[in-house]
């Protein structure tokens, strides 16, 4: 007689650690499993997760054959699938407005789909279907370039904890009224979006990013908020809306986020921070808050100096601050009111936990060096001051590295890195 066959360990593992070792598959590599033996052939056909892009059929210069034979893949490994979905995953630039993906969808609602994420290419935008607001139990949904129409029957997504739309057509009260009828939110993601005023209510929202063209953004009721990123983009008409805005953008934004951790500004994040602010009148404290990024601050703006101050001041366990200028000079450079740095309230501030500073494309201005000083004279704990000049700075580079080693330092261990490139 032979030696008995080896043992297949593998095809007698538990199922859900099978179906582990296919979710870390590409779709296409888990269904060729089928042919391996006959306790293979329908293993993969019970998976909860099914991720689909390109990959899974072989790609050639027909764009129409491509388009066809992912169709049909995608169409029979629903068809051939049992149990439930969990989690469904489109990310292809061949398929737009297709079809299919509505009788997909249909077909997700109806098995218990949990994340659904609708990655689609250029061209012609895709309208959800009206049965994807029938998945009860979305926990996530992320959507690319497609329309979104709600029903007026719908009353929304009472698990939804994950919400990113992305160059999404959408009237703004749709938005808000999406946002609001979500209660368990906890993450939302907002980009590609133009003149929106947006007003969030979202009691468990966590983490928060924003890019686009926004008039307005008003943080209604988000008191768990730990994370925010905003990136701003100027037009001609949001810039003349700003001007004529006499409300305190930084307490519409900033005024009711106690727990943030973590906060992220680019470009013109701080000049609408600044518009018809009154800080004096502010008295939140930041308890939370050890990182602050900050891009584009003109430090020839006195509002946006003032926001800077309010931010840093109101942070007492501040243990990061990157910030970098803005290359944009004023026509007319405000007067220069340098005693500002002199005064009583400011002298008295310390940052007790501050250990790294970044300061990039800086311009060495009267009041970006006032305010390098500030920091070195008031941050006992400092372990790292990072200067980058920008640009166009080149011959006053060694004049603002002479007036920088002559600040006076709280802290001993103190560097200062003074980067030319």
């Amino acid at each position: 007689m032979g030696d008995p066959p080896d043992p297949d360990l593998i095809s007698d593992l538990p199922q859900s650690i099978i179906e582990s070792i296919l979710t870390h598959l590409p779709i296409r590599d888990a269904v060729r499993t089928s042919i391996l033996s006959t306790k293979w052939r329908y293993k993969w056909n019970s998976l909860t997760q099914l991720v689909f892009d390109e990959k899974c059929v072989t790609l050639c210069a027909d764009r129409a054959l491509v388009e066809k034979n992912l169709i049909n893949f995608i169409t029979r490994a629903l068809f051939l699938h049992q149990g439930p979905i969990h989690k469904f995953q489109l990310s292809t630039s061949y398929l737009q407005s297709c079809s299919d993906i509505d009788q997909w969808i249909l077909f997700l609602s109806r098995n218990d789909i949990k994340e659904l994420v609708l990655e689609l290419g250029e061209g012609e935008w895709f309208r959800v279907p009206s049965c994807l607001f029938h998945c009860k139990k979305l926990t996530r949904l992320e959507l690319f370039r497609c329309e979104l129409d709600p029903p007026p029957s719908f009353t929304g997504f009472l698990g939804l904890k994950s919400l990113n739309l992305h160059q999404v057509i959408v009237a703004p009260d749709v938005i808000e009224s999406l946002i609001s009828s979500c209660p368990q939110l906890e993450s939302l993601a907002l980009s590609y979006f133009d003149s929106l005023a947006l007003n969030v209510c979202a009691p468990n929202l966590k983490y928060l990013c924003l890019e686009g063209e926004f008039k307005d953004i008003c943080l209604e009721n988000t008191p768990l908020l730990v994370s925010v990123s905003v990136a701003m983009y100027m037009t001609d008409d949001i810039a003349e809306h700003f001007e004529q805005s006499s409300s305190c953008n930084f307490i519409k934004f900033l005024g009711g986020v106690p727990c943030l951790e973590r906060l992220i500004g680019h470009i013109y994040f701080t000049k609408y921070l600044s518009i018809g602010h009154d800080l004096g009148r502010l008295t939140i404290t930041y308890s939370h808050l050890k990182v602050i990024e900050l891009y584009q601050v003109s430090f020839e703006d006195m509002k946006e100096i003032f926001v800077v101050l309010r931010l840093i001041t109101s942070s007492p366990n501040l243990e990061e601050l990157h910030i970098s200028g803005s290359s944009n000079t004023l026509a007319a450079i405000e007067a220069l009111d340098l005693d500002l740095w002199e005064k009583e309230s400011l002298s008295k501030c310390t940052f007790p936990k501050l250990k790294l500073v970044k300061m990039t494309e800086m311009s060495g201005v009267p009041h970006e060096m006032e305010f390098i000083k500030f920091l070195l004279g008031s941050s006992p704990e400092l372990e790292i001051m990072s200067i980058m000049p920008c640009g166009y700075v080149v011959d006053g580079r060694l004049n603002m590295l002479i007036e920088l080693v002559k600040f006076r330092r709280a802290s001993a261990r103190a560097e200062i890195l003074f980067i030319q490139d």
